[in-house]
């Protein structure tokens, strides 16, 4: 009392909560639809319309208009707030800000940590700090159930192009948490990184966490490369299981469902140890075709970090 009639007490100035809210990164949007009135958003990343890229539900994100990442389609959604990775061209940028438009780009979330501070900064940004700290509790929650307490396994997260994470990764870390122990290193990876399929057969982990043919949407090599008769032979030789793309590159709620699905598979292994890093011989080696690999593909933080 004494300090409050001395004027030694301030009350913070109170900031408005940004009414139109555009995001052009898959990633910014799984969290904004945590965080933020769906009456703040006004558009959110094309990726999200997009069922091999999507990071939130279908359903969810198609009530939201699409938004691409040019000056025009977000000028168009008259944003007084657009929320961006760290890849948009420079001359974007400065269109939105010559007029006026409050841009935030954010980084990307290689950790957990780093994952909970920027939902922590994009809850403040809208103005909707309680919902930030619930939802950092949440993916709390879900790590310290997923947490794997005895010994850790071998295995690899490969997708269908090939495309490796390593050491470095938020999916190596999620990997470490639920009681693996990422083949990536093992293998001498970098921190993305491509592995043909020859390769990976000659020295296979005990677990493989990939996607399947099944599961592809694009039709094209990651799909045909899931299904590949080599693959499909040595799956006796290590355990397969699916773990979708949609799980590897952003960081957020998609948290909650990697770590379920980690802790899942872990939790289906056996005692009995599987072949790993003898490799499978010649015969299975010889059905693959390195001359039919899938090209690498570009980065998925630059392809997604808008």
């Amino acid at each position: 009392m004494l300090a409050a009639c001395s004027g030694a007490i301030t009350v913070p100035e109170q900031v408005a909560r940004p009414k139109r809210i555009v995001s052009i990164n898959p990633c910014i949007d799984a969290v904004l639809m945590e965080v933020a009135d769906p009456a703040q958003i006004a558009g959110i990343s094309h990726y999200s319309h997009e069922a091999a890229a999507t990071s939130i539900p279908l359903n969810v994100a198609r009530r939201f208009p699409a938004v691409r990442d040019s000056a025009e389609s977000i000028i168009a959604a008259r944003p007084d707030l657009v929320l961006a990775g760290p890849h948009v061209a420079a001359p974007t940028i400065a269109a939105l800000k010559r007029l006026g438009i409050r841009v935030e780009q954010l980084g990307v979330a290689d950790t957990v940590a780093a994952s909970e501070a920027q939902i922590t900064e994009i809850a403040q940004i809208v103005g909707q700090q309680l919902r930030g700290y619930a939802l950092n509790a949440r993916i709390g929650a879900a790590l310290d159930k997923a947490r794997w307490h005895g010994a850790a396994v071998s295995a690899l997260i490969w997708q269908g192009s090939g495309l490796v994470p390593g050491k470095g990764t938020l999916a190596d870390e999620l990997l470490a948490r639920t009681g693996f122990r990422n083949a990536a290193s093992d293998l001498g990876l970098g921190q993305w990184d491509i592995l043909p399929l020859e390769r990976m057969l000659a020295r296979p982990p005990r677990v493989l966490l990939s996607g399947s043919a099944a599961m592809s949407t694009d039709g094209g090599e990651s799909g045909r490369m899931m299904g590949h008769p080599a693959l499909v032979k040595a799956r006796k030789h290590f355990h397969r299981a699916e773990f979708s793309s949609k799980l590897l590159h952003c960081g957020g709620p998609t948290i909650i469902a990697a770590v379920e699905r980690l802790a899942a598979v872990r939790g289906s292994l056996t005692t009995n140890p599987s072949p790993s890093g003898a490799g499978l011989g010649w015969g299975l080696l010889s059905q693959v075709e390195p001359s039919r690999q899938a090209p690498p593909p570009a980065s998925p933080l630059k392809g997604r970090g808008a």
